[in-house]
């Protein structure tokens, strides 16, 4: 790796010289010294490890700044190495973004569709409520990235392709309720992405707000979505004049 790390061998081994030449008694106190200069040496990291520090410092800085607002400069002063470094982990700001956006999106994709284990329909929406609102409140840095326009491809897709990927999880669980009480059962897929809308909206809107408490943000979301799933007409009616 081309990790920057201070070496103090060549001037210990100075000292030692000059010592020697002083006499035998400041020698061996110049060997007495090269213990506690090594011990001031900063650590080697591993590649791995210097890796997962870019990741940290890039997520944290993508989160505040942008991605246009952070540069390559900036991720490897507070790595404390060069730039070169960074290119050679990642090839780039856009490696090292990518990488960020790729592990935000599956943990929230995991987190939202392991909370999905409840029979009752209503207690599935409050699980899901739920959990979008744990990854906001766990994964600050990452969900404000989340939800900002990415400006390069990730194998994970977009923040819009995430929700739907999740709706998807949400719409066979309305398909059997729909087809439970009578209701056509294709029309699944459009509600599972406006249920799924609303709570995702809703987070952006709560991840500053974060007022009301995150337990009465979800059961107002629930409520919303429940009593209004509850009351559904099999063949919804326009009340204005348009209809197409």
């Amino acid at each position: 790796m081309m990790d920057d790390v201070a070496t103090e061998g060549s001037s210990t081994h100075t000292q030692i010289d000059a010592a020697n030449a002083a006499g035998p008694a400041t020698a061996a106190g110049a060997a007495k010294s090269r213990p506690s200069a090594r011990r001031g040496r900063r650590v080697r990291m591993t590649g791995a490890e210097r890796r997962e520090q870019l990741l940290d410092i890039g997520r944290t800085l993508f989160a505040e700044k942008g991605f246009e607002g952070t540069s390559v400069e900036e991720i490897a002063a507070n790595a404390g190495v060069s730039k070169p470094v960074v290119y050679e982990h990642f090839g780039g700001k856009e490696g090292l973004y990518a990488v960020v956006v790729d592990r935000e999106m599956r943990q929230l994709l995991d987190m939202v569709t392991g909370a999905l284990t409840a029979g009752h329909p209503r207690e599935l929406l409050e699980q899901a409520a739920f959990a979008l609102l744990d990854y906001i409140e766990t994964y600050t840095d990452g969900f404000r990235i989340l939800v900002r326009d990415s400006p390069v491809a990730q194998s994970t897709g977009t923040f819009a392709s995430l929700i739907s990927d999740i709706a998807t999880q949400v719409e066979d669980i309305l398909g059997l309720e729909f087809k439970h009480r009578g209701f056509d059962p294709k029309l699944a897929p459009l509600y599972a992405q406006a249920l799924v809308g609303m709570v995702a909206l809703t987070g952006q809107w709560w991840v500053d707000a974060r007022r009301p408490e995150k337990a009465e943000v979800a059961a107002h979301l629930v409520n919303l979505a429940w009593h209004g799933l509850d009351g559904l007409e099999q063949k919804p009616r326009l009340m204005g004049h348009r209809k197409s």
